[in-house]
């Protein structure tokens, strides 16, 4: 009987903000016998080589991956990059832009908790990210640090969600921009957990030229799951899917494994 290979095109290292060095998570990767993954860090590919070499040794193959934020009508949307050249001098220029914009609305959120009246600084922030591109996780885990909130959740849901007291909003490039930077370098733009998004939406993506659409992920239904599959099909798409998964105190532990690109649909 054909051996089919189990795929996850969607995780996270603690080069942005998953909780496992790409060693750790790649060994939790073996354990559970997932043959492919892609590593697709929000606004970083500083992963991929040492992610590439790890995996040799331990038969995994590592797909080149990168989630970058944007906006639709006023929405936030991730795209996932897949099969880019990391080597492109215009994806890294991008890429070291957004990580310094990261770090600037890290500044910002900083400033408004302290304005409402806690203890807090940048630099414990940048004790948590430890080189990572920052992003709100890693606010939350420093204010759990300083005893602000007792725990991750709570630092979102009364701090930093959309429109929250602590809220700043990313500069974001146009779905436009974000498409043509993946596809010069080489890669395949996907639509990340599409499940909250406006039919509108959707179809500005589409029109705009994305190569697929992230069918299987943890936030979607079995009817969203066939929703966009028909989707796919219908616009002659491409299909991606994964675990999203970042570990640690996002909780998503047993997402990793269940959530997997099913090849045997494209023999």
């Amino acid at each position: 009987m054909k051996r089919y290979p189990r795929i996850d095109l969607h995780m996270h290292t603690t080069y942005s903000d998953g909780n496992l060095t790409p060693f750790e998570l790649l060994k939790k990767v073996k354990y559970l016998d997932i043959n492919i993954v892609s590593i697709t860090d929000h606004d970083s590919t500083n992963a991929i080589e040492e992610a590439i070499s790890i995996g040799k040794n331990l038969g995994i193959e590592v797909i080149p991956g990168v989630e970058i934020s944007t906006d639709v009508e006023d929405r936030e949307v991730h795209l996932l990059g897949y099969f880019m050249d990391i080597h492109s001098s215009e994806l890294k220029k991008y890429l070291s832009f957004f990580r310094d914009e990261r770090l600037e609305r890290a500044k910002r959120i900083i400033k408004k908790l302290v304005d409402l009246g806690f203890e807090i600084s940048i630099d414990d922030v940048l004790e948590v990210a430890n080189g990572s591109a920052i992003g709100r996780p890693h606010i939350a885990l420093a204010m759990l640090n300083k005893g602000i909130v007792t725990d991750f959740y709570e630092a979102f849901q009364k701090f930093l969600r959309d429109g929250g007291p602590a809220y700043e909003r990313k500069i974001h490039v146009s779905p436009q921009s974000a498409l043509k930077l993946i596809n010069d370098a080489g890669g395949l733009s996907f639509i990340a957990h599409p499940g909250h998004l406006k039919e509108s939406v959707l179809m500005t993506l589409i029109n705009s030229g994305i190569d697929g659409i992230e069918v299987t992920h943890p936030s979607h239904s079995e009817y969203q799951r066939k929703f966009y599959r028909g989707v796919v099909n219908q616009y002659c798409l491409l299909e991606s899917g994964g675990s999203d998964f970042h570990g640690g105190k996002k909780d998503d532990e047993n997402n990793l494994g269940w959530y997997l690109l099913d090849p045997k649909k494209y023999q």
